[in-house]
């Protein structure tokens, strides 16, 4: 199995959760996948345990990705708890032992190793203080320029940008219009825009880079859709397999 080579042109294509079309999402297996190819960025989801741990991981709960072995709100417990969690192959198969949930600082330490753009969504509400931790473990690595921080939490962006007034900050929606009142608060604190690629159109894709905001989109798996969205202009697309 292997990734759909597409021409995107001067669009730069990140990897949603990892190379999570052929590798288990949001594991160092995917994150290495994707790493060995042509790929912009990598992007990943990032919660907070209960003891402060920053770990990998899309859902609130492990129930999902265990195929229900396992049911822990990873905010509500300890690492300890998960750290050792054998997760399935996209076989549901669990020989490989490898395939964990892991920290934040591997999937740092992968992306810089090979030289990709972090892409972080922080899921739902960090308290500020999380969110300073958040930034100054990625610091201790020396990889904080290389980090886009995305949410769909715009609390989570505004405090970003206080704090971090050169990275990337995206705000992730599923759709926006322009008359929206969220458009000039963008605008004010020069946060881009990380929307569901089927809410775009030629006329929102010009009038949101006309405000200088740039547009990513996700999760395009489609070739034939892919290429649309070249030919609007988009700036990033986030994909499972489209290479």
């Amino acid at each position: 199995m292997n990734t759909v080579w597409i021409d995107s042109g001067n669009v730069k294509m990140i990897a949603h959760r990892g190379l999570s079309g052929i590798e288990k999402e949001n594991t160092n297996t995917a994150f290495v996948a994707a790493a060995n190819r042509s790929y912009f960025g990598i992007e990943t989801d990032v919660h907070v345990t209960k003891d402060g741990k920053f770990v990998i991981i899309h859902d609130e709960t492990t129930n999902r990705i265990t195929g229900g072995k396992h049911n822990l709100n990873v905010e509500e417990n300890d690492y300890s708890a998960v750290e050792n969690i054998i997760l399935p192959d996209l076989d549901g198969t669990t020989a490989r032992k490898d395939i964990k949930i892991p920290l934040l600082e591997e999937y740092i330490r992968i992306c810089k190793k090979y030289g990709k753009v972090c892409v972080l969504e922080v899921k739902n509400r960090f308290a500020k203080n999380d969110l300073k931790n958040l930034i100054d473990e990625i610091t201790a690595l020396s990889y904080l320029d290389k980090v886009i921080f995305i949410s769909f939490d715009l609390e989570n962006c505004l405090n970003l940008r206080d704090r971090l007034p050169e990275n990337g900050i995206q705000w992730l929606a599923m759709g926006v219009r322009e008359n929206d009142s969220v458009i000039e608060t963008l605008c004010k604190h020069r946060i881009d825009i990380d929307i569901y690629y089927k809410s775009l159109n030629a006329g929102l894709v010009g009038f949101l880079h006309s405000k200088g905001i740039k547009i990513n989109c996700w999760t395009c798996d489609d070739k034939n859709e892919e290429e649309e969205l070249v030919k609007l202009g988009v700036d990033f697309i986030t994909t499972d397999i489209l290479e």
